[in-house]
């Protein structure tokens, strides 16, 4: 089956339905691009970010439910990819869920109970930055789970997410691919950088070390997890602009959408208030004014 082309002018316009394919499906290769001029990135950035405003008042409006996962690579560039995403939009009706450690107790719960309290109702996106998927991933290769509970979920995860599909809510999975060689280089720099130091943990220590266990089973994952009803689309993300601009297109593509008129509230001129007069400024305690 042939995967639907996504947009390709510059502007996303009104997708289409589409066809998924459950092989992955391989863009075709290219010389590597120059990079991105800044103010040529900011200027797309900010025009596709109107758009995701125009898909939430339509998520909004016509009550959809909205799941997108971001898994990949450590120092993928998921993270900042989220953050552009929901920059522009209103918090009350996009969420970002990024879960911890599980508790004691929730170790002992149905493995995906913890997320589906996360999911979204009507009318709400909620973007998971990592997800389910932590047991194939990072669970598997640093050995968080046995040998049994890895594979009843590779065979319940495609079940779970067919009925989520069925019950009318729209589910993207993006993984984020960065090469062995960018994903160094940027580890070296979060280690020198005080300000990212704290985006080093020691498990992306560690997985520095598995790059070849953490390779298989992604590939692993997807051979069970790449499903007509939610397939996983890969983002080359050794260019974290382009990524980030390939990844917001890619998702307005897949969720049809079109701009509604939204009332603005007109502004009616203040009134005088001229029986207020303003007390003294040496009652109210100022933040000094070093700059």
């Amino acid at each position: 089956m042939k995967d639907r082309k996504a947009t390709t002018s510059s502007s996303p316009g009104k997708p289409s339905a589409e066809k998924h394919s459950n092989k992955s499906v391989q863009s075709p290769a290219r010389p590597p691009l120059a990079r991105m001029e800044k103010k040529d990135y900011e200027r797309e950035l900010a025009r596709l970010q109107v758009e995701l405003v125009k898909l939430q008042y339509w998520v909004k409006h016509k009550g959809l439910r909205v799941v997108i996962i971001f898994e990949g690579r450590d120092a993928a560039g998921k993270g900042s990819a989220i953050k552009r995403i929901t920059d522009p939009l209103n918090p009350r009706g996009c969420r970002v869920v990024a879960l911890g450690t599980p508790s004691d107790r929730e170790k002992t719960e149905w493995y995906f109970q913890r997320y589906v309290a996360h999911l979204p109702a009507a009318g709400e996106i909620v973007i998971f930055d990592r997800s389910w998927y932590n047991r194939a991933g990072v669970e598997r290769v640093m050995g968080f789970c046995t040998h049994a509970e890895y594979w009843e979920f590779v065979h319940s995860c495609p079940e779970f997410e067919r009925m989520l599909v069925r019950s009318g809510l729209i589910l993207l999975k993006y993984w984020f691919s960065v090469s062995d060689e960018e994903q160094e280089r940027r580890f070296q720099e979060r280690a020198k950088n005080p300000i990212k130091g704290w985006k080093l943990s020691p498990m992306d220590v560690e997985s520095r070390d598995r790059w070849v266990e953490y390779s298989k089973a992604k590939d692993e994952m997807m051979a069970h997890t790449n499903i007509p009803e939610a397939p996983w689309y890969s983002v080359a993300a050794d260019d974290k602009s382009r990524a980030r601009l390939n990844c917001i297109h890619h998702i307005l593509s897949k969720i049809p959408y079109e701009a509604i008129k939204t009332p603005t509230p007109k502004l009616r001129p203040r009134k005088s208030g001229s029986d207020y007069v303003r007390g003294p400024k040496s009652d109210q305690l100022y933040v000094p004014e070093i700059y």
